[in-house]
This record gives C-alpha cells, sequence and structure tokens, in this order.
C-alpha cells in the first residue's frame, strides 16, 4: 500500500499543524503575538530555507514546505474567513457611520500614498505606467494583519477598518486600470470591463441583501433545531463559501462576498454562535496565509541586496504612516490615535502581491522589478506586529507630553470629584458624572490606560497616589467628593486614613472588595464603602426572584433584611459606633448600582 508519507501535500499538512501547535503555545507564553512566528516558520521551512537543502538532506522533506501554490488556497481561506468574523463584529448601522472616513480618508490615503511613491520611483527611472502600478500596489494596507492587532471599536481600530474597507473595494478597479493601460492589452475593452464588472458586482450584491435577510434567518432557524454542531458549522462555511464564490464571478474580490455574508448574519441571532464555531478555522487558515508570506522571503536574495530592500522597505513605510497620520489628524483624530494608526497602516499588504502580480502580467514592469518588490512587501508583513508595538509606544508618548502628566497643565477645579483609578468601575463614575454636569479629575497610575482614556475623552491624569506629594497636589481641600475605585485594598485603606486627617469634612466613598474590606474602610474614615460582591449579589438574587416570579413587594423586602444583617456585621467587624451606610435596592438594578456610586451630597435630580 502506497505510504501517505509520500504524498508531498500530507508532509506539508503535517508540518503546518506541527508548527500551528509549537508556534501559539511558545509565542502566547512570551506575550508575542504569533504572527511572527508563523512568518519566520514560513522564511526558515519555505523553499529559499532549509528546503533548498532537501537535495543534500533528503530527510529535510518531511519537516519542510516546498510547494506553496498548494497551500494557498487555505491561505486565501483564512483571508476570507478573517474578512468574515470582521462583518460578524459589524453593523449596517455602524458601517453607514464610518462612510465618511472610508470614502473620504480612505480614498486620499490610498490616492496620494499611490501617487507619492509612484512619483519617487518615476524620479528613479521607473516608466510611468509601472510607477502608478507599483505606487497603488504599495498603498495597500494589510487587512489580514491590522484588524487582528488594532480591533474594530477603538478609535485606531475604527480608522484602520475604515480605510482597508475602501482598499478592499478598490482591488478590482486598480486591476482593471492596470489592464487598461497596458500596452498589450488594449484591445481587451479596458474600461467597458470595469464598468461591466461593477454593475453586475453591484447587482449581485443587491440580489444578496435581498436574499440574505429573507432567508438566512430561516436556514438558520433549521439548523439550530436540529441542536447538530456540525450541520451548523456546515451551514456557516456553506453561506461563506457561496457568498464569495458569487462576488468573485463577477470580478470582484471574493473578500467582499465574505465580509457581506458577516454582516447579514450579525444582523440575525445567530451570530455569536457562528462566531465561535468558525473561529478556530480562521485562525488556522490565516496561520496558513502566514506561511506563505514567509516562504517569499529568499534569505539569499535578501543579503544580497539589503541595503536598496531596507531603504525600499523604510521609504514606503515612512510615506504611508506620514500621508495617513496625516490624513487623520486633518479629519479630527487625536494626534496619538492619528500616529498609532499611520505607523499601523504604513506596511504594504498581502493585496499588494496581487497586484504586482497583475502589473506584471500587463507587462507594465519587469519580472525582476517585481520580485524585488515582493520582498519588500513580505518583510513589510513580517514586521507589521513591530511597527504596532511602535506606533501604540509613540501614541502613548504623545499623549502623555500633549496632556501632560503634571497637574499645573491641568489643574484641580474647587468643587470637582477626583476619581483614583480609571478602570472599568471608575469610567462609569466619570460618564455619570458627566452625564449630570459634574466636574471631575481621574488619576491613574497605568500609562497605557491614561494614554487610551485621553484619547476617549476622558479628564485623567498620570500619578502615582502612594506618594503623599501626588495626594498633596490634588487640593483635596477644595475637592467636592474623593472616589477610589482601584483593586488595591491595602492601600485604599492607607489613602482613607490619610485624606481623613487632612481633610475631615470631605466626602470619601470608596470600592469595597468584600464586608471585611468595608469595615476596614468604615474604620479608616469613609464616607460610602460599597463592597463589590455584595451588591452583585444581591443584585443577582433580585433578578433571580422576579424571574421565578415572586413579587417585587417581598423581594425588596427581604433584600432590605440581608442589607441589615449586613450592617451589623460591618459594624461588629469595624467597631463602629454607628451603622454603616448601605443604600437601598430599587427596583433597577442598574440604577441601584449607579446610586450606590455617586457621592451622597449629590441631589436627586443629579442621580440617575
Amino acid at each position: 500500500m502506497h505510504s501517505p508519507l509520500g504524498n508531498p501535500a500530507v508532509i506539508d499538512a503535517i508540518v503546518i499543524l506541527g508548527a500551528a501547535g509549537i508556534i501559539i503555545p511558545a509565542f502566547a507564553r512570551f506575550r508575542i503575538t504569533p504572527i511572527i512566528g508563523f512568518i519566520l516558520v514560513g522564511i526558515l521551512l519555505g523553499p529559499s530555507g532549509l528546503g533548498s537543502l532537501q537535495g543534500q538532506y533528503g530527510w529535510l522533506q518531511f519537516v519542510t514546505i516546498n510547494d506553496r501554490e498548494a497551500i494557498e488556497p487555505f491561505a486565501e481561506m483564512g483571508i476570507i474567513l478573517l474578512l468574515f468574523s470582521i462583518g460578524l463584529e459589524l453593523s449596517f448601522k455602524r458601517l453607514w457611520s464610518l462612510r465618511r472616513l472610508v470614502f473620504r480618508v480612505g480614498a486620499a490615503e490610498l490616492l496620494v500614498s499611490g501617487l507619492i511613491i509612484a512619483s519617487v520611483l518615476y524620479l528613479l527611472g521607473q516608466n510611468p505606467a509601472g510607477a502608478l502600478g507599483l505606487g497603488l500596489a504599495l498603498a495597500l494596507s494589510s487587512t489580514a494583519l491590522v484588524l487582528p492587532m488594532s480591533g474594530t471599536k477603538s478609535p485606531v481600530g475604527r480608522a484602520a477598518l475604515a480605510m482597508l474597507l475602501f482598499e478592499d473595494v478598490a482591488i478590482v478597479p486598480i486591476i482593471f486600470l492596470l489592464g487598461a493601460i497596458s500596452p498589450t492589452l488594449t484591445a481587451d475593452g479596458g474600461w467597458g470591463d470595469l464598468w461591466r464588472t461593477l454593475l453586475l458586482g453591484g447587482a449581485v450584491i443587491f440580489g444578496m441583501l435581498v436574499l440574505g435577510r429573507l432567508m438566512l434567518p430561516r436556514i438558520f432557524a433549521q439548523a439550530a433545531r436540529t441542536k447538530s454542531p456540525e450541520l451548523f458549522l456546515a451551514v456557516s462555511l456553506l453561506v461563506i463559501i457561496l457568498a464569495s464564490l458569487a462576488t468573485a464571478a463577477t470580478g470582484l474580490s471574493p473578500i467582499v462576498g465574505a465580509l457581506l455574508a458577516g454582516l447579514l448574519i450579525a444582523e440575525t441571532e445567530y451570530h455569536g454562535e457562528v462566531e465561535v464555531i468558525t473561529q478556530p478555522f480562521k485562525g488556522l487558515a490565516l496561520g496558513v496565509f502566514l506561511i506563505t508570506v514567509g516562504m517569499q522571503v529568499d534569505i539569499r536574495v535578501v543579503l544580497e541586496n539589503w541595503a536598496s530592500l531596507i531603504t525600499a522597505v523604510v521609504g514606503v513605510v515612512v510615506v504611508k504612516a506620514a500621508v495617513t497620520g496625516g490624513l487623520l489628524r486633518f479629519a479630527g483624530a487625536r494626534p496619538g490615535t492619528a500616529t498609532e494608526a499611520g505607523v499601523l497602516m504604513s506596511s504594504p499588504s498581502e493585496t499588494t502581491l496581487i497586484v504586482l502580480a497583475a502589473a506584471l502580467q500587463a507587462q507594465l514592469i519587469q519580472p525582476q522589478t517585481a520580485a524585488f518588490w515582493q520582498i519588500v512587501t513580505a518583510i513589510g508583513l513580517t514586521i507589521t506586529p513591530l511597527l504596532a508595538r511602535f506606533g501604540h509606544d509613540i501614541a502613548r508618548r504623545m499623549e502623555m507630553r500633549s496632556g501632560g502628566s503634571a497637574l499645573d497643565q491641568q489643574p484641580v477645579e474647587p468643587q470637582q470629584t477626583i476619581i483614583i483609578g480609571l478602570g472599568r468601575v471608575g469610567k462609569l463614575i466619570a460618564d455619570l458624572l458627566t452625564t449630570h454636569d459634574q466636574k471631575y479629575l481621574a488619576v491613574e497610575t497605568d500609562i497605557d490606560t491614561v494614554a487610551k482614556a485621553r484619547r476617549e475623552g476622558y479628564s485623567v491624569i498620570f500619578g502615582n497616589v502612594s506618594r503623599n506629594e501626588m495626594l498633596d497636589r490634588l487640593r483635596l481641600g477644595h475637592a467636592k467628593a474623593l472616589v477610589l475605585t482601584m483593586d488595591e485594598p491595602v492601600l485604599s485603606v492607607q489613602i482613607v486614613k490619610k485624606v481623613r486627617a487632612w481633610v475631615p469634612d470631605l466626602p470619601i466613598i470608596a470600592r469595597a472588595r468584600d464586608i471585611e474590606h468595608a469595615a476596614e474602610l468604615y474604620q479608616a474614615g469613609a464616607t460610602n464603602a460599597v463592597p463589590e460582591a455584595l451588591e452583585g449579589s444581591l443584585q443577582l438574587s433580585e433578578a433571580v426572584l422576579v424571574e421565578n416570579g415572586v413579587a417585587m413587594g417581598p423581594v425588596i423586602a427581604s433584600i432590605h433584611e440581608l442589607r441589615d444583617i449586613y450592617r451589623k456585621q460591618i459594624r461588629e467587624k469595624g467597631d463602629l459606633e454607628e451603622e454603616p451606610k448601605l443604600k437601598s435596592m430599587s427596583t433597577s438594578t442598574a440604577q441601584a448600582t449607579a446610586t450606590d456610586l455617586l457621592p451622597d451630597d449629590l441631589s436627586p435630580q443629579e442621580q440617575p
């Protein structure tokens, strides 16, 4: 019987799966993105790495990958699944809200970057048509790498998503433009084919929108009734593949169909299950794509032409970062957001390779020119995670420098609430205070949190409140209230003691971990201490009883009784003369939580 190990495809599959099983845990342990690991595997085990030594060492065929064309369909599937998952995170309403960024900033970024790069290449001796093709190709940015690192919900992620959406839509017009200006394809219709593709593609997309809204809920409902995960997965993959094939058949990119399929499923109640069940396939297929990127890097060619390659990579990165950051800044983005997004979007894209192939086929560039820029693209993709980290660090420093870490640059105003700690709880309090026109100033010890919060519009400074000098500079004697939200029980008790000794009449509202911690805070001088474990348990109990049909009156009475018991426990543990304040539960658990977190001296009209 023929051994499966004699089949190169089986060997490549074993190597890829083995690499995934080793790389993901190893790089996760050192908190390094596995993106770099997959690319390095492609470089090391590809035909330009150890694969080139198979003739001398036969056993290397079992640990190397040689047939890049054989695994490219799986790589393309990874990109398709990535765009599908992005569609699942979006909605048509949110996509519509990005239209200005997509068609203004996105279009300007692609055209300006492309024209600048094309102009430089033309001055260096490239023919005009070839320079235009190379400029547009290198102006594209990597959807497969950028969005997993930036997400789609942060300011940087939203800006990147908008520009990448325009680039994905623009790929087809770019390819047709290169064909139209080709000296050998003038008789093929050029612009006529482009308009025909766009019209047919638009009709197909409209049909998918109509049929998808009508049929997808029913199809997934039938799959869900069978309670078969396998059938649900099969239906999900079938929808993705059919949508991709539909747009590809019209000449559009298959990733447009995948994104549209994700958007349609996102409008149904099954999007969560679909996202979970397709996640493993997306991760593995994306890893295969990254391996194919690494396989295109020939270390020998890099060593022979390292000076020109480094110059080309740096030139492309600098131009794209400057253009993207400048346009975002002009559009109103904060300096840190514009800088981080610009650096993140500065490397070439996987679609750059597609456009380069189209330019080569149209005979706009020479084969050696295409090979050179393919290596530049592969190097750019390899360093994208490093660029992302560099951009994040630069943006953080810019935010800290522009916002200022000293109180002289953001003085404490009288009758201002001071919030120490701007995590999840701190942001909730800040949002509520802003809603009710209450001035506040937050203090946070984590620089990344400060930079991100400033980009989101919060009034926050960097400072270490464990130092007396920092507390002195907060001018707590003029503050309206002090709110402690950090999850550091010992430090919070210490701060309460210090502040109470300095400012006897200042309302101090503190987040407590449990009843014992609340007793310590009250004993130290806190005005209010809210045990998060206690309040969460009481709210959860109220919700359970109400959902079980128990009348609201008895439920509230039971909650009051429990609160009285906990008051006595806190009083006993803290050796207090009076029972501590634990506010009454309202029928709305969200309202109760917000009320407990607000200072006592807020009037009822100011409370939510």
